[in-house]
Formats: structure tokens, C-alpha cells, sequence
């Protein structure tokens, strides 16, 4: 069995030690609990480490359950419009056992839980596959400079000094888990600058892949950067794709992730030994 972990979801920076007011990645967590259903499907483990309250792997359809209830005249209630809700069920009691949640809300804890848990991964070789798919925010409050109580507004005008987040990725890929498949996201609102950053981040990390992919069309459209000049990769959701049953990107995206994986193994597993291919 290979094994997937999943980050999604939004961070949050605080603006007090004592937070009320905080900054907010844009993230429901969609594209995460929507790929972690593909990837179980796969046959994959996945940790699915991902913001509090964000949305679910099967649960996300059903925000406005109870809408859909009703109580007939016998005072029984009934599910109504949910058509696929056993099947979903059904599913997400089949996969559990290789489904474990643990949730982050602040960019601390985040970075700090995604190091504890790829640590504890290390020993499992390129048989991790590592989806960095979580919205993280650059900036944070420098500790010493956070405030104890709630920023009163009687003070006037706000003014923020924000530092840059330290970046982790690069130790992931050098000294944490250089063993495993990494993948990240970029996402930008302006096109002319997504591949120029998506290749500056492979360039910098060295990692395995990013996904490109823009804020208007992320539900539609992304791009598949790799290293070593190897040529990048566009994946759409089309209508054929519809007619064929794949209503979700995230569906072709897993796909083509297990399919890169798989051989990234392969490649990893054949070991030259005076001439001769050793397996482990």
C-alpha cells in the first residue's frame, strides 16, 4: 500500500496573543477533500492534515443537510435531494481505516505539525507521496511584536509590520523526507507570471512537481511543472470528460500524480550493483 499526505486548507496569522482578529488564507479545502476521495480510491493511506472546519472528504456535498430533511405525516424524518448520500457513506466507511484527520488552525501549528508528521514518514522511502495543496500565507506577526489583548479601534489607524514565513519546503526535500514524492501548488490571480513562478519554485526546491493553477480558473484548468527541462503538462475538465463521468479536475489530477509516482518508485527501487539491478 502507498501511503499519501495531504495538507489542505487555509491558515490563519493572528494579530493578537490572545486572538480576535486574524489573517485568512482564501481556502474552503475543496481541492483537498476532493483529491483525498480519488487517492483512497487509488488504494493510497492518506493522512489528510487540514484546517478545522475546512471541508471533508464525502461529507463536503452535504453543507446544507439539514435543508434536506423532512418529516412526513407520521412524524418520521426523511432525506430528501441527496440521491448519493449511501453511496457516499458507504464509501467513506469502506475507506476509514486508511483515513486519519489531524487539523491545524494557526500558520504555527501548521508549520510545525507538517514537519512532526513528515518526519514520522521518513523511513517510508518514495512510498510517500507528499501533496502540498494547503493555502499558506507568506506573512506572518513576529511573535514579540503580537499585542496581548484585542486591538482597540479607538487607537486610530491600523498599521502591521509583517515578516516573510520561513519557507520549509526546502527541508522537506533535503533533510526531512528526501526520500518521498513532493508536490506543491502555486497559485496566482495573473496568468503571465504563473509558469515563471511555478518553474522558480521546482528550481529552488527541487522537488518532484508543482501544480500551476489561477484563482479564476483553479476549478477548471492547471499546468504540471517539472524539473530537468522536462516538458510541463496542461490538464482541463472538459465536457467529453462530463459525458465520461469525470465531473472533478481533482480526479485527472490524482490520476495523473499515481501515475507519476508509480513510475518515480520504480526509478527509485533499481539500484546499479556491478552491473547489476539489486530491488529493495
Amino acid at each position: 500500500m502507498k501511503d499519501e499526505r495531504l495538507f489542505y486548507g487555509g491558515t490563519r496569522v493572528k494579530l493578537e496573543v490572545n486572538a480576535v482578529r486574524s489573517i485568512e488564507n482564501f481556502s474552503m479545502g475543496t481541492r483537498g477533500a476532493a483529491s483525498t476521495e480519488y487517492f483512497l480510491a487509488k488504494g493510497y493511506a492518506v493522512i489528510f492534515f487540514h484546517r478545522e472546519e475546512s471541508l471533508k472528504p464525502y461529507s463536503r456535498r452535504y453543507l446544507h443537510f439539514f435543508d434536506h430533511l423532512d418529516v412526513t405525516d407520521e412524524g418520521k424524518v426523511e432525506i430528501v435531494n441527496f440521491p448519493n448520500l449511501s453511496r457516499d457513506v458507504s464509501t467513506y466507511k469502506r475507506n476509514a481505516s486508511r483515513l486519519l484527520f489531524i487539523p491545524f488552525v494557526e500558520l504555527d501549528q501548521y508549520l510545525h505539525d507538517l514537519e512532526v508528521i513528515c518526519t514520522c514518514l521518513h523511513k517510508c522511502g518514495p512510498k510517500v507521496l507528499i501533496y502540498l495543496a494547503a493555502a499558506v500565507s507568506d506573512f506572518y506577526v513576529l511573535e514579540e511584536r503580537l499585542p496581548t489583548h484585542k486591538i482597540q479601534s479607538r487607537d486610530g489607524e491600523l498599521q502591521l509590520t509583517l515578516s516573510l514565513v520561513p519557507k520549509l519546503l526546502e527541508r522537506l526535500v533535503e533533510k526531512i523526507v528526501p526520500s518521498a514524492y513532493i508536490v506543491s501548488f502555486k497559485l496566482e490571480t495573473d496568468e503571465s507570471i504563473l509558469l515563471k513562478k511555478a518553474k522558480d519554485a521546482i528550481e529552488k526546491y527541487g522537488h518532484n512537481a508543482v501544480i500551476g493553477n489561477l484563482l479564476q480558473t483553479r476549478k477548471k484548468s492547471v499546468v504540471f511543472v517539472y524539473p530537468n527541462n522536462k516538458p510541463t503538462e496542461t490538464i482541463n475538465i472538459e465536457q467529453k470528460d462530463v459525458e465520461k463521468g469525470v465531473e472533478e479536475i481533482e480526479e485527472k489530477i490524482v490520476g495523473k500524480l499515481v501515475q507519476e509516482h508509480e513510475e518515480f518508485i520504480t526509478n527509485l527501487s533499481k539500484i546499479k550493483n556491478d552491473g547489476k539491478e539489486v530491488y529493495y
